[in-house]
């Protein structure tokens, strides 16, 4: 038998990162996926998606909301009584891995955080305080 659950999709929330009593670190993930079809339209599920361990931790640093994530994990369900005292059942997915699918320059937490290096392409190995060649025209390109 197989119980195996695939998602992609996008944060519909921050991450709060919780510990257990033991200090194990939790966290929820809140994904959302769509899926079109002609008579229906497009269709949104969301899915509640428990991250355990250092996994938890580094989803809680690197990730917020909006953030593109592939999930792969099992499904399970559990009951619990609400605070009203009704029994309720709940199914969520267990991650056993989350890749991050945003490049680092495109994820929402990296837009909102001040860019402490240069990009590969605007890093320059002369000297402090010199113009990188690569910002002199030639003589072709002066337009008169």
């Amino acid at each position: 038998m197989v119980n195996r659950a695939i998602l992609i999709g996008n944060l519909g929330a921050d991450i709060e990162l919780r510990h257990t009593s033991s200090g194990v670190a939790v966290c929820e993930l809140r994904v959302a996926t769509s899926s079109r079809s002609k008579d229906a339209g497009e269709r949104t599920e969301w899915h509640s998606v428990q991250v355990w361990e250092r996994q938890a931790e580094t989803c809680a640093q690197y990730l917020s909301k909006g953030s593109r994530v592939y999930v792969d994990g099992m499904i399970q369900t559990r009951e619990y009584t609400a605070q009203d005292g009704t029994q309720r059942r709940k199914t969520e997915i267990k991650a056993h891995r989350v890749q991050f699918l945003d490049r680092r320059d495109e994820s929402p937490a990296a837009a909102a955080a001040p860019r402490s290096t240069p990009p590969a392409a605007e890093r320059s190995t002369a000297p402090r305080g010199t113009v990188p060649a690569s910002k002199y025209l030639s003589d072709d390109e002066i337009p008169f």
